[in-house]
């Protein structure tokens, strides 16, 4: 189902003041980095507490990463911030293995995705078109060129990656 596939992945309350959107890449080492480093704070003190809402959006940089978008977009919200975090967290183990789709299907299996539904989901061309136009989408209307592009409140276009303190100093326009 194409809907549930392309659909939000948020974490975070609807009525929070903040709302980020982040265009990533699952081989993008800076992504990687803002995941391990920043990411964690920002969830517990903003997520977590009813300030931020934060959505994860796929602007994959290559074929790999968009085979990492595509396997982390078959699960429900949940799932899928636990499987996106994992290869985030990972980055280095699966990104530069000899061979990297054999990585992802043994990640997969960890969330019950068995090879033969990861293999048909990569055959599924319009599954892996539907996760392009979303970074076609990205590109029109937000001018995304690289990753991580944060956009805050609709309004503020934040790009590259930050430590939490640069972070939050770029939403202090924001009242943090």
């Amino acid at each position: 189902n194409l809907d549930a596939v392309t659909a939000p992945r948020r974490l975070g309350s609807d009525d929070a003041p903040l709302k980020i959107v982040e265009f990533f890449s699952m081989t993008c080492s800076h992504c990687g980095a803002f995941h391990r480093e920043t990411y964690p704070l920002l969830k517990e003190n903003f997520i977590e507490t009813g300030q931020m809402q934060f959505e994860m959006h796929p602007f994959p940089l290559d074929g790999l990463a968009l085979r990492a978008h595509v396997m982390c977009r078959l699960l429900p919200n949940k799932g899928y911030f636990a499987m996106t975090e994992l290869l985030l967290k990972e980055q280095s183990k699966w990104v530069t293995a000899a061979d990297p789709l054999k990585e992802l299907v043994a990640f997969g299996r960890q969330a019950g995705i068995s090879e033969e539904k990861f293999n048909a989901a990569m055959r599924n061309r319009p599954l892996l078109e539907a996760v392009v136009d979303m970074r076609q989408d990205a590109m029109d209307d937000w001018q995304v060129n690289s990753t991580p592009t944060f956009v805050v409140n609709n309004d503020k276009k934040i790009s590259g990656g930050r430590t939490y303190d640069e972070f939050l100093k770029e939403l202090s326009a924001f009242g943090v």
